[in-house]
């Protein structure tokens, strides 16, 4: 199992906390505009590979995080995945 936190300093790790209780850490791969929108996607520090896509928004003294719209998702993961597609 690879160490994932080594890509990522300690403020770019999150903990995603779901309502069923189960929680997960997640390195902060980036930040992304879709139509206007910023969206985030997390990396999570397990050894499953997902990764996690949201909307981000910033607040006053730090961000919330929102579920895309189910219509909306196709689009957002299709520019994810074009963004990760795209050398540097």
């Amino acid at each position: 199992m690879e160490d994932k936190r080594k890509f990522y300093s300690e403020d770019e790790i999150i903990t995603l906390d779901f309502d069923d209780g189960e929680s997960f850490e997640c390195g902060i791969m980036g930040t992304f505009e879709v139509k206007g929108k910023e969206y985030i996607a997390l990396d999570t520090l397990d050894d499953s590979n997902d990764v996690y896509l949201y909307e981000y928004v910033p607040t006053e003294e730090d961000f919330e995080l929102l579920d895309i719209p189910e219509e909306d998702f196709d689009l957002v993961a299709a520019e994810f995945d074009r963004l990760m597609d795209d050398p540097v």
